[in-house]
């Protein structure tokens, strides 16, 4: 949320915001709120056997976010945890995708399958490959190509929400788009919000590092 950005959590919570455990849970809770939020909404386009409403481009770039995270990750040497977490995002976000596929644009199911699991398999061979190639530069002491990497997925993540806003104000409605899923979101970025270094960059993977669950 907007506002976050401008709440000096260090001065009114001095304690608080520095206390290893406290920053560290939640840290881990908006890891976990961030990697498993897309759940409830792969399940209400199933359960409603309909996408409409629901962006299918907010969730292709969400998924397309995942590899340049990953290579981000990975190369900086983050945690398990860390690493695991724009995989599974990724993940969800290409399932939704491909749901989208399925119930708005009328393809097969075996279709919208086979394009769901090509994207992935593609996403992972640019990830891989581009962890090979930025590795060497990193050790060398060159973190331009991690720094591009992770500055690129925070774009992506961030654009993939245009056309979403695009499809409520089409529909004046805020339509298609579970609850549950953008209260759990909240929950992910509130809690992000509490670790002072987070704040600037807030939805930036950049910030992932400095923090205590990377360690």
């Amino acid at each position: 949320m907007p506002w976050v950005h401008w709440v000096d959590w260090n001065s009114l919570f001095p304690h608080f915001c520095h206390s290893p455990s406290i920053v560290t849970f939640y840290l881990r809770t908006g890891a976990i709120c961030w990697t498993v939020q897309l759940i409830p909404q792969i399940w209400k386009s199933k359960r409603d056997h309909s996408t409409e409403g629901l962006s299918t481009w907010l969730m292709f770039l969400w998924g397309l976010s995942a590899a340049p995270l990953g290579v981000y990750s990975i190369v900086k040497n983050l945690n398990i945890p860390l690493i695991t977490q724009p995989q599974l995002f990724g993940f969800f976000a290409l399932v939704s995708w491909g749901q989208c596929q399925y119930y708005s644009r009328g393809r097969s199911l075996l279709t919208a399958t086979l394009m769901t699991f090509g994207v992935m398999t593609l996403l992972g061979a640019f990830q891989v490959g581009m962890v090979y190639a930025v590795r060497p530069s990193f050790e060398e002491g060159n973190h331009a190509g991690v720094i591009f990497f992770g500055v690129l997925s925070s774009a992506l993540i961030s654009g993939g929400l245009l056309p979403q806003f695009y499809e409520i104000y089409k529909f004046k409605e805020v339509k298609g788009v579970s609850m549950l899923f953008m209260c759990v979101d909240i929950i992910g970025g509130e809690s992000l919000s509490f670790r002072p270094a987070l704040s600037p960059f807030f939805s930036s993977p950049l910030s992932f590092d400095k923090s205590y669950v990377s360690h």
